[in-house]
Protein backbone atom coordinates (compact mmCIF):
# COMPACT_ATOMS: atom_id res chain seq x y z
CA UNK A 1 0.00 0.00 0.00
CA UNK A 2 1.48 3.35 -1.03
CA UNK A 3 0.81 6.26 1.32
CA UNK A 4 1.51 9.88 0.51
CA UNK A 5 1.67 12.48 3.28
CA UNK A 6 2.46 16.15 3.08
CA UNK A 7 3.90 18.87 5.26
CA UNK A 8 4.85 22.37 4.20
CA UNK A 9 8.14 23.87 5.31
CA UNK A 10 10.09 27.01 4.54
CA UNK A 11 13.07 27.28 2.25
CA UNK A 12 14.85 28.34 5.44
CA UNK A 13 13.66 30.15 8.55
CA UNK A 14 10.99 29.11 11.01
CA UNK A 15 9.13 25.83 10.74
CA UNK A 16 5.76 25.87 8.96
CA UNK A 17 6.27 29.35 7.56
CA UNK A 18 6.86 30.54 4.03
CA UNK A 19 9.99 32.58 3.49
CA UNK A 20 9.95 35.98 1.84
CA UNK A 21 6.41 36.70 2.99
CA UNK A 22 7.00 40.04 4.61
CA UNK A 23 5.53 43.48 4.06
CA UNK A 24 7.24 46.81 4.54
CA UNK A 25 4.58 49.47 4.98
CA UNK A 26 5.33 53.18 5.10
CA UNK A 27 2.30 54.94 6.55
CA UNK A 28 3.27 58.18 4.86
CA UNK A 29 2.56 56.39 1.60
CA UNK A 30 -0.63 54.56 2.51
CA UNK A 31 -2.12 57.02 4.96
CA UNK A 32 -2.47 56.43 8.68
CA UNK A 33 -5.97 55.04 8.44
CA UNK A 34 -5.97 53.89 4.83
CA UNK A 35 -5.71 50.36 3.54
CA UNK A 36 -2.15 49.15 3.22
CA UNK A 37 -1.12 45.63 2.41
CA UNK A 38 -0.13 44.95 6.00
CA UNK A 39 -2.74 44.34 8.67
CA UNK A 40 -4.57 47.50 9.70
CA UNK A 41 -5.65 48.02 13.29
CA UNK A 42 -9.07 49.58 13.90
CA UNK A 43 -9.93 52.07 16.62
CA UNK A 44 -13.52 51.36 17.65
CA UNK A 45 -14.39 54.33 19.87
CA UNK A 46 -11.11 53.92 21.74
CA UNK A 47 -11.01 50.11 21.69
CA UNK A 48 -8.12 48.81 19.61
CA UNK A 49 -8.89 45.86 17.34
CA UNK A 50 -6.24 44.04 15.30
CA UNK A 51 -2.95 42.18 15.53
CA UNK A 52 -1.51 44.68 18.01
CA UNK A 53 -4.29 44.01 20.54
CA UNK A 54 -5.70 41.02 22.41
CA UNK A 55 -8.76 39.26 20.96
CA UNK A 56 -11.98 41.12 21.71
CA UNK A 57 -15.18 39.44 22.88
CA UNK A 58 -18.47 40.67 21.44
CA UNK A 59 -21.44 39.72 23.61
CA UNK A 60 -24.92 39.56 22.12
CA UNK A 61 -28.21 41.15 23.13
CA UNK A 62 -31.35 40.79 21.04
CA UNK A 63 -34.39 43.01 21.46
CA UNK A 64 -36.20 40.82 18.96
CA UNK A 65 -38.62 38.13 20.06
CA UNK A 66 -37.84 36.22 16.86
CA UNK A 67 -34.24 35.52 17.87
CA UNK A 68 -33.52 31.79 17.90
CA UNK A 69 -31.37 31.91 21.06
CA UNK A 70 -33.60 32.73 24.03
CA UNK A 71 -30.98 33.55 26.72
CA UNK A 72 -30.02 36.78 24.94
CA UNK A 73 -33.54 38.04 24.15
CA UNK A 74 -35.01 40.95 26.16
CA UNK A 75 -37.64 43.51 25.23
CA UNK A 76 -37.64 45.37 28.57
CA UNK A 77 -34.81 47.95 28.75
CA UNK A 78 -34.27 47.49 32.49
CA UNK A 79 -33.98 43.71 32.26
CA UNK A 80 -31.85 44.03 29.16
CA UNK A 81 -29.44 46.41 30.91
CA UNK A 82 -29.05 44.05 33.86
CA UNK A 83 -28.32 41.20 31.46
CA UNK A 84 -25.70 43.30 29.66
CA UNK A 85 -24.00 44.29 32.93
CA UNK A 86 -24.14 40.91 34.66
CA UNK A 87 -23.82 38.38 31.83
CA UNK A 88 -21.85 40.26 29.22
CA UNK A 89 -19.67 43.12 30.50
CA UNK A 90 -18.89 41.64 33.93
CA UNK A 91 -17.96 38.34 32.25
CA UNK A 92 -15.48 39.94 29.87
CA UNK A 93 -17.34 41.33 26.85
CA UNK A 94 -15.74 44.55 25.59
CA UNK A 95 -18.26 44.96 22.76
CA UNK A 96 -22.02 44.49 23.05
CA UNK A 97 -23.84 43.82 19.78
CA UNK A 98 -27.54 44.65 19.89
CA UNK A 99 -29.87 43.19 17.28
CA UNK A 100 -33.27 44.63 16.47
CA UNK A 101 -34.53 41.64 14.49
CA UNK A 102 -33.65 38.04 13.90
CA UNK A 103 -31.44 37.51 10.88
CA UNK A 104 -32.74 33.94 10.59
CA UNK A 105 -33.92 33.33 7.04
CA UNK A 106 -37.15 31.73 8.37
CA UNK A 107 -38.46 35.15 9.42
CA UNK A 108 -39.61 38.07 7.32
CA UNK A 109 -37.14 40.91 6.95
CA UNK A 110 -38.08 44.07 8.84
CA UNK A 111 -38.03 47.34 6.95
CA UNK A 112 -35.82 50.23 8.07
CA UNK A 113 -38.91 51.92 9.51
CA UNK A 114 -39.78 48.83 11.56
CA UNK A 115 -36.23 48.59 12.89
CA UNK A 116 -36.34 52.28 13.83
CA UNK A 117 -39.55 51.61 15.78
CA UNK A 118 -37.64 49.09 17.91
CA UNK A 119 -34.50 51.21 18.29
CA UNK A 120 -35.81 52.99 21.39
CA UNK A 121 -35.54 49.75 23.40
CA UNK A 122 -31.87 49.45 22.47
CA UNK A 123 -31.19 53.12 23.21
CA UNK A 124 -32.92 52.97 26.61
CA UNK A 125 -30.93 49.82 27.37
CA UNK A 126 -27.49 51.32 26.73
CA UNK A 127 -28.45 54.40 28.75
CA UNK A 128 -29.22 52.14 31.71
CA UNK A 129 -26.07 50.02 31.51
CA UNK A 130 -23.58 50.87 34.24
CA UNK A 131 -20.60 48.95 32.85
CA UNK A 132 -18.12 50.13 30.23
CA UNK A 133 -18.36 48.66 26.74
CA UNK A 134 -18.46 49.52 23.06
CA UNK A 135 -22.02 49.29 21.78
CA UNK A 136 -22.63 47.93 18.30
CA UNK A 137 -25.92 48.12 16.42
CA UNK A 138 -26.67 45.16 14.18
CA UNK A 139 -28.49 46.41 11.11
CA UNK A 140 -28.45 46.31 7.33
CA UNK A 141 -29.85 49.82 6.91
CA UNK A 142 -27.83 53.03 6.72
CA UNK A 143 -30.77 55.02 8.12
CA UNK A 144 -30.88 52.84 11.23
CA UNK A 145 -27.11 53.02 11.65
CA UNK A 146 -27.25 56.81 11.29
CA UNK A 147 -29.89 57.15 14.00
CA UNK A 148 -28.16 54.70 16.33
CA UNK A 149 -24.74 56.31 15.97
CA UNK A 150 -26.22 59.76 16.53
CA UNK A 151 -27.78 58.66 19.83
CA UNK A 152 -25.01 56.76 21.57
CA UNK A 153 -23.99 53.66 19.66
CA UNK A 154 -20.27 53.33 18.89
CA UNK A 155 -20.08 50.97 15.91
CA UNK A 156 -22.15 49.06 13.35
CA UNK A 157 -22.49 45.37 12.56
CA UNK A 158 -23.74 45.27 8.97
CA UNK A 159 -24.99 41.76 8.20
CA UNK A 160 -25.77 42.69 4.58
CA UNK A 161 -22.22 43.66 3.61
CA UNK A 162 -22.88 47.25 2.46
CA UNK A 163 -25.86 46.21 0.33
CA UNK A 164 -27.21 49.59 1.40
CA UNK A 165 -24.79 51.78 -0.58
CA UNK A 166 -25.05 54.59 1.99
CA UNK A 167 -23.76 52.44 4.85
CA UNK A 168 -20.02 53.11 4.29
CA UNK A 169 -20.67 56.86 4.04
CA UNK A 170 -22.68 56.93 7.27
CA UNK A 171 -19.99 55.01 9.16
CA UNK A 172 -17.24 57.27 7.83
CA UNK A 173 -19.19 60.41 8.78
CA UNK A 174 -19.27 59.20 12.38
CA UNK A 175 -15.72 57.82 12.21
CA UNK A 176 -17.28 54.54 13.35
CA UNK A 177 -15.94 51.03 13.06
CA UNK A 178 -18.15 48.70 11.04
CA UNK A 179 -18.21 44.93 10.83
CA UNK A 180 -19.03 43.91 7.26
CA UNK A 181 -20.43 40.44 6.75
CA UNK A 182 -19.94 38.73 3.40
CA UNK A 183 -23.24 39.06 1.51
CA UNK A 184 -24.71 39.59 -1.94
CA UNK A 185 -25.87 43.10 -2.96
CA UNK A 186 -29.36 42.30 -1.64
CA UNK A 187 -30.74 43.71 1.60
CA UNK A 188 -33.11 40.78 2.00
CA UNK A 189 -30.51 38.01 1.52
CA UNK A 190 -27.68 38.58 4.01
CA UNK A 191 -24.93 35.99 3.81
CA UNK A 192 -26.27 34.32 0.65
CA UNK A 193 -23.05 34.91 -1.29
CA UNK A 194 -23.74 32.14 -3.81
CA UNK A 195 -26.78 34.08 -5.04
CA UNK A 196 -24.56 36.84 -6.42
CA UNK A 197 -24.40 37.04 -10.21
CA UNK A 198 -20.66 36.48 -10.25
CA UNK A 199 -20.52 36.33 -14.02
CA UNK A 200 -21.69 39.94 -14.14
CA UNK A 201 -19.80 41.21 -11.08
CA UNK A 202 -16.49 39.48 -11.89
CA UNK A 203 -16.39 37.43 -15.11
CA UNK A 204 -17.82 34.25 -16.53
CA UNK A 205 -14.43 32.56 -16.29
CA UNK A 206 -14.01 33.58 -12.64
CA UNK A 207 -17.53 32.37 -11.80
CA UNK A 208 -16.84 28.99 -13.40
CA UNK A 209 -13.62 28.45 -11.44
CA UNK A 210 -14.49 29.99 -8.04
CA UNK A 211 -15.44 27.84 -5.08
CA UNK A 212 -17.57 28.89 -2.11
CA UNK A 213 -14.70 30.39 -0.09
CA UNK A 214 -13.57 32.38 -3.12
CA UNK A 215 -17.10 33.82 -3.32
CA UNK A 216 -17.07 34.76 0.38
CA UNK A 217 -13.74 36.52 -0.07
CA UNK A 218 -14.91 38.48 -3.11
CA UNK A 219 -18.20 39.36 -1.40
CA UNK A 220 -16.23 41.14 1.30
CA UNK A 221 -14.46 43.20 -1.38
CA UNK A 222 -17.65 44.18 -3.19
CA UNK A 223 -18.77 47.77 -2.47
CA UNK A 224 -15.41 48.51 -0.89
CA UNK A 225 -14.04 48.71 2.64
CA UNK A 226 -13.85 51.72 4.92
CA UNK A 227 -10.70 52.52 6.89
CA UNK A 228 -12.43 51.06 9.95
CA UNK A 229 -13.98 47.94 8.42
CA UNK A 230 -13.82 44.61 10.26
CA UNK A 231 -14.53 41.67 7.93
CA UNK A 232 -16.89 38.80 8.79
CA UNK A 233 -16.80 35.60 6.63
CA UNK A 234 -20.49 34.82 7.36
CA UNK A 235 -20.64 31.51 9.19
CA UNK A 236 -24.08 29.93 9.60
CA UNK A 237 -27.04 28.85 7.53
CA UNK A 238 -27.72 32.10 5.72
CA UNK A 239 -29.25 30.40 2.70
CA UNK A 240 -30.57 27.05 1.58
CA UNK A 241 -27.53 26.60 -0.66
CA UNK A 242 -24.95 27.17 2.07
CA UNK A 243 -23.83 23.83 3.48
CA UNK A 244 -22.06 22.75 6.65
CA UNK A 245 -19.17 21.68 4.43
CA UNK A 246 -19.00 25.27 3.11
CA UNK A 247 -18.64 26.59 6.66
CA UNK A 248 -16.00 24.01 7.52
CA UNK A 249 -13.98 24.91 4.41
CA UNK A 250 -14.29 28.63 5.22
CA UNK A 251 -13.02 27.95 8.72
CA UNK A 252 -10.17 25.79 7.46
CA UNK A 253 -9.07 28.61 5.12
CA UNK A 254 -9.66 31.42 7.60
CA UNK A 255 -6.11 32.76 7.23
CA UNK A 256 -6.81 33.69 3.61
CA UNK A 257 -9.09 36.52 4.75
CA UNK A 258 -6.12 38.23 6.39
CA UNK A 259 -5.01 39.17 2.87
CA UNK A 260 -7.75 41.84 2.93
CA UNK A 261 -5.63 43.73 5.47
CA UNK A 262 -8.51 44.22 7.90
CA UNK A 263 -9.30 42.80 11.34
CA UNK A 264 -11.65 39.83 11.30
CA UNK A 265 -14.81 39.00 13.25
CA UNK A 266 -16.15 35.46 13.48
CA UNK A 267 -19.53 34.36 14.77
CA UNK A 268 -19.20 30.61 15.33
CA UNK A 269 -20.88 30.16 18.72
CA UNK A 270 -22.72 26.81 18.80
CA UNK A 271 -22.97 26.75 14.99
CA UNK A 272 -24.25 23.67 13.17
CA UNK A 273 -21.01 23.06 11.29
CA UNK A 274 -19.29 22.48 14.63
CA UNK A 275 -22.13 20.54 16.23
CA UNK A 276 -22.23 18.05 13.37
CA UNK A 277 -18.58 17.15 13.84
CA UNK A 278 -19.14 16.13 17.47
CA UNK A 279 -22.78 15.07 16.97
CA UNK A 280 -24.04 17.61 19.52
CA UNK A 281 -27.24 19.64 19.64
CA UNK A 282 -27.18 23.38 20.37
CA UNK A 283 -27.36 23.11 24.16
CA UNK A 284 -24.35 20.77 24.23
CA UNK A 285 -22.11 22.63 21.80
CA UNK A 286 -20.15 24.84 24.20
CA UNK A 287 -17.03 22.61 24.18
CA UNK A 288 -16.82 22.52 20.37
CA UNK A 289 -17.41 26.27 20.24
CA UNK A 290 -14.52 26.90 22.62
CA UNK A 291 -12.18 24.61 20.71
CA UNK A 292 -13.08 26.44 17.49
CA UNK A 293 -12.61 29.82 19.17
CA UNK A 294 -8.99 29.04 20.05
CA UNK A 295 -8.36 27.87 16.51
CA UNK A 296 -10.08 30.92 15.01
CA UNK A 297 -7.90 33.33 16.99
CA UNK A 298 -4.76 31.42 16.05
CA UNK A 299 -5.86 31.62 12.40
CA UNK A 300 -6.41 35.36 12.50
CA UNK A 301 -9.74 36.28 14.12
CA UNK A 302 -9.69 39.44 16.24
CA UNK A 303 -13.31 39.66 17.42
CA UNK A 304 -15.33 36.66 18.60
CA UNK A 305 -19.10 37.16 18.70
CA UNK A 306 -20.67 34.89 21.30
CA UNK A 307 -23.48 34.21 23.75
CA UNK A 308 -21.07 32.38 26.10
CA UNK A 309 -18.88 35.27 27.13
CA UNK A 310 -16.72 34.14 30.04
CA UNK A 311 -15.87 30.75 28.55
CA UNK A 312 -15.20 32.21 25.10
CA UNK A 313 -12.92 34.87 26.58
CA UNK A 314 -10.74 32.16 28.14
CA UNK A 315 -10.62 30.14 24.92
CA UNK A 316 -9.70 33.24 22.91
CA UNK A 317 -6.83 34.01 25.28
CA UNK A 318 -5.47 30.49 24.84
CA UNK A 319 -5.57 30.88 21.07
CA UNK A 320 -3.85 34.25 21.32
CA UNK A 321 -1.11 32.93 23.61
CA UNK A 322 -0.07 30.34 21.03
CA UNK A 323 -0.30 32.60 18.00
CA UNK A 324 2.96 33.45 16.22
CA UNK A 325 2.92 36.70 14.28
CA UNK A 326 5.79 39.09 13.82
CA UNK A 327 5.42 42.82 13.34
CA UNK A 328 7.79 45.70 14.10
CA UNK A 329 6.68 49.33 14.10
CA UNK A 330 9.16 52.19 13.96
CA UNK A 331 7.37 55.50 13.65
CA UNK A 332 5.72 55.56 10.25
CA UNK A 333 7.51 52.40 9.16
CA UNK A 334 6.01 48.97 9.77
CA UNK A 335 7.51 45.59 8.87
CA UNK A 336 5.36 42.49 9.31
CA UNK A 337 5.64 38.83 8.41
CA UNK A 338 2.56 37.68 6.53
CA UNK A 339 0.61 34.94 8.30
CA UNK A 340 0.87 32.31 5.57
CA UNK A 341 1.08 28.61 6.32
CA UNK A 342 0.46 27.19 2.84
CA UNK A 343 0.97 28.10 -0.78
CA UNK A 344 -2.79 28.72 -1.00
CA UNK A 345 -2.54 31.37 1.72
CA UNK A 346 0.37 33.00 -0.08
CA UNK A 347 -1.43 32.96 -3.44
CA UNK A 348 -4.27 35.02 -1.97
CA UNK A 349 -1.86 37.59 -0.52
CA UNK A 350 0.04 37.83 -3.80
CA UNK A 351 -3.13 38.25 -5.84
CA UNK A 352 -4.33 41.01 -3.50
CA UNK A 353 -1.07 42.83 -4.16
CA UNK A 354 -1.22 42.50 -7.94
CA UNK A 355 1.51 39.85 -8.03
CA UNK A 356 1.14 36.68 -10.11
CA UNK A 357 -0.17 34.05 -7.62
CA UNK A 358 1.86 31.39 -9.43
CA UNK A 359 4.94 32.85 -7.73
CA UNK A 360 3.76 31.04 -4.57
CA UNK A 361 4.57 27.70 -6.16
CA UNK A 362 8.26 28.63 -6.20
CA UNK A 363 8.43 29.96 -2.63
CA UNK A 364 7.00 27.14 -0.58
CA UNK A 365 8.76 23.85 0.01
CA UNK A 366 6.79 20.64 0.30
CA UNK A 367 8.02 17.65 2.26
CA UNK A 368 6.31 14.58 0.81
CA UNK A 369 6.78 11.10 2.22
CA UNK A 370 5.97 8.06 0.10
CA UNK A 371 5.58 4.84 2.08
CA UNK A 372 4.91 1.26 0.98
CA UNK A 373 7.27 1.08 -2.00
CA UNK A 374 8.80 -2.16 -3.21
CA UNK A 375 12.39 -2.23 -4.39
CA UNK A 376 11.71 -1.59 -8.08
CA UNK A 377 9.24 1.24 -7.38
CA UNK A 378 11.72 2.84 -5.02
CA UNK A 379 14.42 2.78 -7.69
CA UNK A 380 11.98 4.05 -10.32
CA UNK A 381 10.82 7.02 -8.26
CA UNK A 382 14.41 7.93 -7.39
CA UNK A 383 15.32 7.86 -11.07
CA UNK A 384 12.40 10.11 -12.04
CA UNK A 385 13.14 12.65 -9.29
CA UNK A 386 16.74 12.90 -10.50
CA UNK A 387 15.45 14.50 -13.72
CA UNK A 388 13.55 17.26 -11.84
CA UNK A 389 14.43 20.09 -9.46
CA UNK A 390 13.15 18.09 -6.48
CA UNK A 391 15.35 16.17 -4.04
CA UNK A 392 14.79 12.60 -2.84
CA UNK A 393 16.05 10.95 0.35
CA UNK A 394 15.89 7.31 1.38
CA UNK A 395 14.23 6.86 4.77
CA UNK A 396 14.01 3.06 4.79
CA UNK A 397 13.79 0.18 2.33
CA UNK A 398 10.17 1.01 1.49
CA UNK A 399 10.03 4.75 2.17
CA UNK A 400 11.24 7.89 0.37
CA UNK A 401 11.12 11.57 1.30
CA UNK A 402 10.71 14.13 -1.50
CA UNK A 403 11.62 17.78 -0.96
CA UNK A 404 10.86 20.52 -3.45
CA UNK A 405 8.66 23.39 -4.47
CA UNK A 406 5.08 22.76 -5.49
CA UNK A 407 6.17 23.14 -9.11
CA UNK A 408 8.97 20.60 -8.80
CA UNK A 409 6.79 18.05 -6.99
CA UNK A 410 4.16 18.58 -9.69
CA UNK A 411 6.84 17.87 -12.29
CA UNK A 412 7.63 14.58 -10.53
CA UNK A 413 3.94 13.69 -10.65
CA UNK A 414 3.76 14.50 -14.35
CA UNK A 415 6.78 12.34 -15.14
CA UNK A 416 5.43 9.42 -13.10
CA UNK A 417 2.03 9.67 -14.81
CA UNK A 418 3.64 8.92 -18.18
CA UNK A 419 4.97 5.59 -16.95
CA UNK A 420 3.17 2.36 -17.78
CA UNK A 421 4.13 0.58 -14.57
CA UNK A 422 3.12 0.84 -10.89
CA UNK A 423 4.57 4.35 -10.66
CA UNK A 424 1.50 5.81 -12.40
CA UNK A 425 -0.53 5.07 -9.26
CA UNK A 426 1.95 7.12 -7.23
CA UNK A 427 1.45 9.96 -9.69
CA UNK A 428 -2.30 9.84 -9.06
CA UNK A 429 -1.73 10.08 -5.30
CA UNK A 430 0.69 12.99 -5.68
CA UNK A 431 -1.69 14.82 -8.00
CA UNK A 432 -4.58 14.39 -5.56
CA UNK A 433 -2.45 15.68 -2.68
CA UNK A 434 -1.34 18.75 -4.63
CA UNK A 435 -4.96 19.66 -5.37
Amino acid sequence: MTAVGRAEHPVGGRTNRLVGAAVVDNRDTFGAGGHSHGMDNVDAAGLGIGDDYPPRIMGVLNVSKESPYDPSVYDDPGEAARYVDDELIDEGAEIVDIGLESANKRFDVLSAEEELDRLHVALETIESVSGDAIFSIETRYAAVADEALSQGFDMVNDIAGFADPEMPTVCEEYDAAVAKMASPPDLERPGAVEETDWGARKSADWAAEADYVDQVYESLKQNGLTDKTIVDPAFGGWSEAQTLADDRETFRRLREFRALGKPMLVSINRKNFLGEIADRETDDRLPVSLAATSLAVERGAHVIRTHDVVETRDAALIGDAFTERSRVNDGDLSVCELDVRSSRDLRVHLDERGIDPAVADEWSTLAVEIDGLDGNDRIGVTSVVADTDADVFSVSTDRLLLLGTRSSISAVSDCLSRRDDNLAAIADSLSEMLE
